[in-house]
């Protein structure tokens, strides 16, 4: 592999692991304040599952790169400015109510869970072999955003309404999972990743048959916000200030 093939798939990894550490973090926020005690308990261990997700992309960027797997990830996680970051938008936006919780939970497990299945066959071992551990945990997390995505749809009026309304203002931001970055398309051609354009069509009518049995109904196609994932709200400052003032406070220690 040549050095230009390697840094795109490693941008193509850093963005991975960004994604499910923001997410990781703002499911982590959850911990006491779910509505019932069992899924506060889920819910913090989905944030600790993607946060293991995280750790896992960080380790394969860095050996891409020819750094050390075992201390790069906490520098990555810790130590970026918000503008090195490169998550999509959707995953940094404040939590909201439980149905924008739970929604944005399933739209990105489902994402996911295309991205994996098609991971799996990438002609980098590493990669191919990370993406079959996550998803073992990646089918329970869909299995049980996708029943509470159904629970709420159908519950009550008030329920469906707040689960349309979240998903009026999630579908958009979700579209940016799939937009391809500069380098990309190399690296679907090699077979290093998935083609975009055919992730995006299998995750769209998955997750129309999810909603539409929710008696939700998929918002006609929208852009993204942000096409770039180096575009960021206001929101990610705000919150890597909050996750990164422990480290920050002194860099040299050992935890």
């Amino acid at each position: 592999m040549n050095t230009g093939t390697a840094g795109a798939l490693a941008a193509y990894l850093l963005g991975l692991a960004d994604d499910e550490l923001i997410l990781a973090h703002r499911d982590s926020e959850w911990t006491g304040h779910a509505p019932i005690l069992e899924e506060d308990i889920a819910f913090s261990n989905l944030a600790l599952d993607e946060l293991g997700h995280a750790g896992l992309w960080y380790a394969a960027h860095a050996e891409l790169l020819g750094e050390d797997p075992q201390t790069r990830p906490d520098e990555l996680a810790y130590l970026r400015e918000p503008a090195d970051f490169r998550n999509v938008q959707m995953v940094e936006l404040p939590n909201g109510d439980w149905a924008f919780s739970m929604l944005r939970q399933y739209l990105f497990d489902a994402a996911e869970t295309v991205q994996l299945e098609a991971l799996l066959n990438s002609q980098h071992r590493p990669i191919a072999e990370r993406a079959a551990k996550i998803a073992q945990e990646e089918r329970y997390h869909l299995r049980h955003t996708a029943a509470w995505v159904r629970r709420l749809g159908l519950g009550t009026e008030e329920s469906n309404r707040r689960m349309q309304a979240a998903l009026e203002v999630l579908y958009p931001y979700a579209q940016q999972l799939f937009q391809p970055q500069d380098g990309q398309a190399d690296l679907v051609g090699q077979g290093y990743i998935p083609s975009e354009q055919a992730t995006f069509a299998d995750w769209r009518g998955r997750v129309r048959q999810d909603l539409e049995g929710a008696d939700l109904r998929l918002p006609e196609a929208a852009e993204s916000p942000a096409a770039s994932r180096a575009e960021h709200s206001e929101h990610l400052a705000q919150l890597l200030s909050e996750m990164q003032v422990v480290a920050r406070s002194d860099r040299e220690a050992a935890w």
